[in-house]
């Protein structure tokens, strides 16, 4: 009988045993089920806050990240918040006047600049608008250019009057006069002094060389040219032999030269000019931080317009320089314009035809047209329809 209780005992321990098993998994899914639900709970809250501060606009406060969130939700929101910025922004921009956004718009432009080395970026100055009249646009037959004749036929004036079935005229309205060696000394410069020149033209080239021998002083074989592009350093073999010196040049624009520049920036540069001349290349060089000096070799005189006895007789007048409209107001004062239609390229060049009391009827660049001769196709082409 002892035996069969010992036998009846051990299988009631062993229940016992399974029982207490269950009771522990049963309280752990309770625990589970718990904190899943605080869990969802707070998720619930976070979401209900983030919906309230959308509504109410208030993005400054930071938004807490969910891990059961999907990226998408963050994303539609991410871009619900850029439209809104976006409208407020395009409603700040709507109560600027429209000149001011011109400037805005015109300073966020970047150019590249840079010759075969790292390139830089740099912002670009906002252009004036410049208005053009509404003068009826007559037949085009005639043309005067103020420029000397080139001395070819490939010249793009010769193809727009061949495409138009034009008389083109050229005549220089300007003409250079080199400053004398006393008129040097009044700006008290030392050539020997600056161990690097930097030349525009092959104009500068000449009275560099022409000051330096009225000055009798003899260019060090050491001397560093800077030349704006590969044509004026070529020319320099009128005076020096261009294998044994330092010769760098760009394509077409001082930028092109900003590596080299920088690089012998210890050096004291020369920079020969005429009395009026661009700034660019002085702004330039002052927002790079380099040491030079302007020095005014030449200025631009009015030249003799005897031989012209009626303006009128030419349909289109195109002009480059102030200087040419200051010609044209020294040898002419008492033209009237009239039906003679007047063209001119770059912003100071407008403005000095304004200035004296003229019309602008063409002007480049422009949007449409970066030449002036794409933008004399463009009048030819509308005047000549009529």
């Amino acid at each position: 009988m002892a035996t069969v209780k010992k036998s009846i005992k051990a299988p009631a321990k062993k229940a016992s045993l399974v029982n207490s098993a269950s009771k522990t998994k049963n309280a752990a899914k309770v625990s589970e089920v718990k904190t899943r639900s605080k869990s969802v709970k707070k998720e619930e809250s976070v979401k209900e806050t983030q919906r309230k501060t959308i509504a109410s606009g208030k993005e400054n406060k930071p938004i807490i990240k969910i891990k059961g969130s999907t990226k998408k939700e963050s994303s539609k929101k991410s871009s619900k918040i850029k439209d809104t910025e976006a409208i407020n922004s395009n409603k700040e921009m709507a109560q600027i006047p429209v000149q001011k956004t011109e400037e805005l718009i015109s300073t966020e432009k970047l150019v590249k600049v840079g010759v075969k080395t790292k390139k830089q970026i740099v912002s670009v100055v906002a252009q004036p608008v410049i208005k053009v009249s509404d003068h009826p646009k007559h037949k085009v037959k005639t043309l005067l250019i103020s420029q000397p004749k080139p001395d070819n036929d490939k010249n793009p004036y010769y193809d727009l009057a061949k495409k138009h079935n034009l008389l083109e005229s050229f005549r220089q309205f300007i003409k250079i006069e080199g400053l004398s060696a006393k008129d040097f000394r009044t700006q008290k410069i030392d050539i020997l002094e600056h161990k690097a020149v930097i030349l525009t033209s092959k104009m500068a080239v000449d009275h560099y060389f022409r000051m330096c021998n009225e000055m009798r002083v003899t260019v060090p074989e050491t001397m560093k040219y800077f030349c704006i592009n590969e044509a004026t350093a070529y020319y320099l073999q009128k005076y020096i032999q261009y294998r044994k010196r330092k010769i760098f040049f760009g394509h077409q624009t001082i930028q092109d030269l900003v590596d080299v520049i920088k690089k012998n920036r210890e050096e004291k540069f020369l920079l020969p000019a005429a009395d009026v001349h661009k700034e660019q290349i002085c702004d330039f060089l002052d927002a790079i931080d380099i040491k030079y000096t302007k020095a005014v070799l030449y200025r631009t005189v009015s030249a003799d317009l005897s031989d012209i006895k009626n303006l009128n007789e030419y349909d289109i007048l195109v002009f480059f320089t102030p200087a040419g409209i200051n010609s044209l107001k020294h040898n002419f004062p008492n033209f009237k314009q009239g039906n003679t239609r007047i063209a001119c390229f770059g912003v100071a060049t407008a403005n000095t035809l304004l200035q004296h009391g003229y019309r602008l009827d063409i002007y480049a660049p422009n949007p449409k047209n970066p030449s002036m001769t794409g933008a004399l196709d463009e009048y030819i082409k509308e005047a000549n329809k009529r």
